[in-house]
């Protein structure tokens, strides 16, 4: 039974047997990963995962059911366990199935020429990859991680009021770390890249980028412990914020896990600070067309020049607080229940360069790369404390590398303290973006 079919007869069913209203959701996804070390295949592995999900309206409570299997015995399953879910609730909590928007963008998330690009090329480019950083200076000694993942997945839904989506999606993966020897001294440094475009992925520019990313850090020194300017690396500023992206969910702030709760409308950031989320953003290889829920995704602003125009939100808490949903509404795969999470979301970039943002400084310190973000960090008060790499600038050039960093901050200060943007924006493989950030100051613990 094809899935249409399977989702028609199912809905029909779930109806007869009660339920007010229900939604069918289906998701498939497939993935390839393949690690190499020496020119040789260290490990290889393909795999396939799906399944789908029962959402319905029962006794005016929403249950909840999924399977992997769709066949005939699995339509009553779902139906029996969506019962008993909904029973189980205390109380109603308001929640609907959506009718649907008025209009999709329909954006395309998948390559036809990505989907036709072989195994044996994949392999062929991660090998020709490790080979060249090898080559590239004596120093390197080996890689210790140098990967290369591909996926790809279908999305559909459909639901009692006639609403019908439905979605493909593909991306190209490429994660690579280099180990580097001087003397008694080893450093690492790498790289990951993101494309639905396997033609734009150059062997040379990357071994190039990852080979001078690892060797940059050689030499260390140590700088006074103290208070310095910041410029923090895309990439950095990338993963912090995608570490604090729940001070934003709607959810959290009506559960009291966030000290944004009544700030919409105020000014929580820098004038240069404006925070976009893009579900069609041609850089990342996330997004959607459509949310958890069915509802329209679309390109809007979160903070605009300091101002917090809005929280995320899905149905039910746009409901709770009288406003319209974003779009934000999650299903982390068709097992879960709705949550809130954003599609793309990244810093809108300036009009300098990093480099000019180096120059711009007689000392400071640019990070590089941040470790420990999910032990150092607290996500309610905003504090975080966590081990950087990065370097040590002295009259607007780089100077060393530093010696293993820590930097404590708040992030809600950061937001702040944000003095300019540059314009080198880069998204991480999980849809969050920044360009590199020049703050007022950042305290440093050098060890």
């Amino acid at each position: 039974m094809n899935i249409t079919d399977f989702q028609e007869e199912l809905l029909n069913k779930a109806m007869d047997a009660g339920f007010k209203e229900a939604e069918v959701y289906y998701e498939r996804t497939e993935s390839f990963q393949c690690m190499i070390f020496e020119g040789e295949i260290d490990s290889y592995e393909t795999s396939e995962d799906g399944g789908l999900g029962l959402r319905g309206l029962y006794n005016g409570k929403m249950g909840y059911a999924y399977t992997e299997k769709m066949d005939d015995d699995s339509i009553p399953f779902l139906i029996e366990r969506a019962k008993a879910n909904a029973d189980v609730l205390d109380e109603d909590d308001g929640t609907d199935i959506f009718e649907g928007s008025r209009e999709y963008v329909g954006y395309d998330f998948y390559s036809e020429e990505l989907a036709n690009v072989q195994i044996p090329e994949k392999i062929e480019l991660i090998k020709s990859i490790e080979k060249k950083v090898l080559s590239y200076d004596p120093r390197i000694v080996s890689l210790n991680y140098c990967a290369l993942q591909s996926f790809s997945g279908d999305r559909v839904m459909a639901n009692s009021k006639g609403l019908s989506l439905k979605e493909k999606k593909n991306g190209l993966i490429i994660f690579i770390s280099a180990v580097v020897k001087d003397g008694e001294e080893m450093k690492t440094g790498g790289t990951y890249k993101v494309t639905r475009n396997f033609d734009s992925f150059d062997a040379d520019e990357i071994a190039k980028e990852v080979a001078e990313e690892a060797l940059s850090n050689l030499g260390e020194k140590s700088i006074p412990t103290g208070k310095y300017p910041i410029i923090m690396r895309h990439n950095a500023a990338a993963s912090l914020l995608a570490t604090f992206t729940p001070i934003f969910s709607a959810e959290n702030t009506q559960k009291g896990l966030s000290l944004l709760k009544g700030k919409v409308g105020e000014k929580i950031a820098s004038d240069s600070f404006t925070l976009l989320d893009d579900p069609f953003h041609p850089d990342a290889v996330a997004g959607s067309n459509f949310d958890g829920e069915g509802v329209a995704t679309k390109k809007q602003a979160i903070i605009s020049n300091g101002i917090l125009e809005t929280l995320l939100h899905n149905r039910k808490t746009a409901k709770i607080e009288g406003v319209q949903t974003t779009a934000h509404a999650h299903k982390s795969s068709y097992k879960s229940t709705l949550s809130i999470a954003p599609l793309n979301m990244y810093i809108a970039p300036g009009v300098r360069t990093k480099e000019e943002l180096i120059s711009s400084l007689t000392e400071g310190v640019l990070i590089s790369d941040l470790a420990g973000l999910h032990s150092g960090t607290n996500t309610i008060s905003g504090d975080f404390s966590v081990a950087a790499t990065g370097f040590h600038i002295k009259d607007g050039k780089i100077a060393s590398p530093v010696k293993q960093m820590t930097i404590a901050g708040n992030f809600f200060d950061f937001m702040r303290d944000i003095e300019e943007i540059a314009s080198d924006l880069y998204f991480s493989p999980g849809g969050f973006g920044a360009p590199s950030v020049l703050l007022k100051e950042l305290s440093i613990t050098v060890d």
